[in-house]
């Protein structure tokens, strides 16, 4: 699976954001190459990932990639591994 994490300006909070996914994936036996970057880079890029993950602000700007198969989870606390973990299950992974 491929992953995109993103936030504002794709350095500190993404890269956080995706150790907390890779963690969260690991944890539900789910093998996954994950990449962070911000949020202009990663609107124009996430057709080509199988799940986005960004903060719940930001999940609005991917709404064209979910009508194409993207599944994205939206995060309200961003280092919880234990929110990854249950938004990741009801998005069906």
């Amino acid at each position: 699976m491929k992953v995109l994490v993103c936030c504002a300006n794709g350095a500190g909070t993404s890269m956080f954001m995706a150790q907390k996914v890779k963690q969260a994936l690991k944890d539900l036996n789910i093998e996954a190459e994950v990449k962070h970057t911000s949020l202009s880079e990663g609107k124009n890029t996430s057709r080509n990932y199988d799940l986005v993950v960004c903060s719940t602000a930001f999940e609005k700007n991917f709404e064209d990639v979910k009508k194409l198969g993207v599944k994205v989870i939206g995060i309200r606390n961003i280092l919880s591994v234990d929110e990854i973990k249950m938004k990741a299950s009801e998005a069906g992974l």
